[in-house]
């Protein structure tokens, strides 16, 4: 195999396309889509998320401190989209992109209706790192529609048919190839 060396670049992929709500200290809401986001520590539970300056939620996120982090299906692929290229300065992106705004238990910003699972987290630290800045918030709660649930309460997240991003295109997450330590398994 041949490869090229390119100069650096964020060939990180596919990353989760995620849709985040906060709120202002006047109530103002608004939601940006965010595909640099990721998982930072098991326990506490917690999350990035990197913002660009001139963003505007970023003032919000930085005066408030809280955010939800919604996960995006097939189905709210267009409304993440449409949330990622429009700015909260000038319209309504809720209403504009058909989304339901329903109150959190723990966080001060709203949830999505629509999405499958919804994690509400407090903001611990902000690293400014360049062009944007990372937001590092511990989950104090998460919402998940009980359609994903088993008879037994067990979180089938797999059925929630997420959405992963890749260099400006959306892709289903597809078929299961396998699971964590299905390579060491003893075979029968």
């Amino acid at each position: 195999m041949s490869k090229q060396c390119w100069k650096p670049g964020n060939m990180l992929a596919p990353v989760p396309a995620v849709l985040v709500t906060v709120r202002d200290k006047s109530g103002k809401d608004n939601v940006i889509t965010i595909a640099w986001t990721g998982t930072i520590c098991s326990d506490p539970p917690m999350v990035s998320i990197s913002v660009r300056k001139e963003r505007f939620s970023h003032a919000m996120l930085k005066e408030s401190g809280e955010f939800v982090i919604n996960l995006v299906n097939e189905d709210l692929t267009r409304a993440a989209d449409y949330c990622g290229v429009k700015s909260g300065r000038d319209e309504d992106k809720f209403a504009a992109a058909g989304l339901t705004k329903e109150p959190a238990q723990k966080v001060n910003a709203p949830l999505i209706k629509e999405s499958p699972v919804n994690l509400e987290c407090k903001v611990t630290q902000v690293l400014e790192l360049g062009s944007h800045d990372m937001f590092l918030g511990e989950i104090v709660a998460v919402d998940v529609d009980e359609k994903l649930l088993d008879k037994d309460g067990r979180l089938q997240l797999e059925k929630a048919e997420l959405v992963s991003y890749i260099h400006g295109e959306y892709f289903g997450l597809g078929e299961k190839i396998g699971k964590f330590g299905h390579s060491v398994r003893k075979k029968k």
